[in-house]
This record gives structure tokens, sequence and C-alpha cells, in this order.
């Protein structure tokens, strides 16, 4: 409880993809993808019982679209750990053990103000059932994120349920470990839902680096084999377990990066540069970034037959440059 006041920062998706864009289009500026982070309390056993904190906190993580945990795996008699002892896998219960009180306070107000209601109403009925089951759950210990169907999420929304956010889990490994795979680190988290990622990162190393100039850490990473940082494939993992990526936009003014869903098609990536585009969209050029890169600019690309014009129904890919075209 040293933080009481959450840390909040406003994170770039390091991708090295802008910087080749921005010297074939002789870009200005790059924006990159960013994340937010909000870096709150050590979350201790028996945290609950500090209300006024515990509450706040909760908040904290109620406003958030995934949860990052960072467990120690790490051996180092130097480093106290808060418990005495290294055991990721009893550190992931601690947390997740309140994470959960909290839902099941959260979810039995709701199954007594829904009961009444349930008696004459079907819908209300159905919706009993579901709290009811997924309460049962909660009780055993079972994250409501693997309770909750899909199409069940509507009835939950509101309820902002901690256990019902993405997961990723950062493990802080020792430098002997980095090269640990990841199904191997999530073993000795024990985790064991597939979805879940899991990323090797020692910030012995990552604050070492902060120390570096760039052309140092470049060297570093040339002879470590890697073109990102291990805090850079962290970021980028929490961006991917929102259900989001990005495509680019590329012009002398700036070279941008568009946040969007998964799956989201031309019309819909028109509308977070602006919402009236969506409504205005007709049609869209599209280059893989690689080809822009390689030819030197879109009128060269197309020469070469590497832009195609994409229309409403074109779901957009991750490495897309796109030029919108309107009508207004």
């Amino acid at each position: 409880f040293c933080t009481i006041e959450p840390n909040v920062w406003m994170v770039s998706v390091n991708d090295k993809r802008l910087e080749k864009i921005r010297a074939v289009v002789n870009g200005q500026k790059i924006v990159p993808a960013v994340c937010e982070f909000i870096d709150i309390a050590w979350i201790v056993e028996w945290a609950s019982k500090w209300e006024g904190l515990w509450n706040k906190f909760l908040a904290n993580i109620r406003e958030a679209n995934a949860i990052l945990q960072v467990v120690r795996v790490f051996k180092n008699d130097d480093i106290i750990h808060v418990s005495g002892k290294v055991d990721p896998k009893s550190d992931i219960e601690v947390i997740n053990s309140e994470l959960i009180l909290a839902d099941i306070e959260t979810l039995e107000r709701r199954v007594i103000d829904n009961a009444k209601k349930a008696r004459s109403n079907k819908d209300a009925a159905v919706a009993q059932e579901i709290y009811e089951r997924v309460l049962k759950n909660l009780n055993e210990g079972k994250l409501a994120i693997d309770l909750i169907w899909e199409e069940e999420q509507e009835y939950f929304r509101d309820l902002h349920l901690l256990t019902n956010k993405k997961f990723v889990y950062a493990a802080n490994v020792s430098e002997d470990m980095m090269d640990t795979p990841e199904s191997e680190l999530k073993s000795i988290l024990w985790i064991t839902n597939p979805t879940v990622r899991v990323v090797p990162i020692c910030a012995k190393l990552e604050a070492d680096m902060i120390e570096m100039t760039m052309e140092e850490r470049d060297s570093f990473l040339e002879e470590m084999w890697l073109i990102t940082t291990w805090l850079d494939d962290l970021i980028k993992a929490s961006y991917d377990s929102l259900g989001l990526q990005y495509y680019f936009t590329a012009w002398e003014i700036e070279v941008r990066a568009w946040t969007i869903p998964i799956w989201a098609k031309a019309p819909q990536a028109a509308w977070v540069i602006h919402t009236d585009f969506e409504k205005w969209f007709i049609k869209a050029d599209v280059v893989n970034w690689k080809d822009l890169v390689e030819n030197w600019w879109w009128a060269k690309a197309r020469e070469v037959w590497k832009v195609k014009l994409e229309w409403k129904d074109y779901i957009v890919q991750d490495w897309d440059i796109m030029l919108f075209k309107f009508n207004n």
C-alpha cells in the first residue's frame, strides 16, 4: 500500500514499420498507437479488509479494459518479496482471490435486487439463472471471464466485474531466463488458458537499457538477436489482449497508426479518423506497408499493381496503409 494514488502513463506501441514508412513518404512526424497503463498499489492478501483504500483501488481497476499482472519469477536474496518467498503461483492466486471476492459482493447484490423481478418477468428470470450460476462458480474460485458466454455478456456489462476482463501476465524473470518459452512460463505460473498471454520481462535489463543511448540500445538488442525490447513485446501483448489492431495512414504531414478492433471493416476504420467518415465512405486505396516501402510511394506501387481498391465489406489488416475516398 505504498502507492496510494495510481501512476498513469500513455505508452506508445513501438513499431519500427512507422519509421520506414515515414522515410518513404518524407513525413514530418510519426504518431504511434498508444495504450494507457494505470499502475496501482500491490494487492496483498486480505486487501479487501482495508475498505477505504481497497475501494479506491477497485475503482481504478474497474475503469480498465484489461488487467496486467507483473509476477516475480526470479530469485534474489537481496530483493525482499512481500510474502517472504518467491512463489508466482501463490502471488497470482492472492490477487485473483481478492478480485473474485469483490465480484462476489457485486453479484450478490445483483441477485438480491433482481430476485423479485425474476418472479414475474421472463427475461429477468433468465438473467437470474445466469447470475446464480456465475455466482456459484465465483465462490469456487473461478474467474468470471471463464464462466460467462459471449451471448451472456449483455447481462454483466453494467456490473463491471473485475475478473470479467482480459488478463495478461508479465513474468519478471532473471537475465538467464529471458529465452524461456511462453509455454514453460505458463507452466511456472500455472496458467492453463491457451488464450492468455504470458510475456517474459527482465526489469533489471530494462532498467539498464533506459541508461543507454539509442545507438547503444540498438547495438545491445542486435547482440541479443532482437528487433524490439521485451517491454515492447509486453506493450504489444497488452494491446492485442484488448482485441485491437491498427492500420496506417501516410503522407507528408504525418505517418499515423489508427487503433481499430480486430475484424473492423473499412468504414469503421475511417470512423476513427472522423465520425462522419463512416457515413460518407465510398471506397479505399489499400497497400501493404512493405509494398509501399519497397516501391517508394503510392504512384510507383500503383504502377506495379500493389494498390488495391477496396469497398465497404473489406476487413482491415494489421499491415494495411489506407487512403480513403468519401462523398459528402
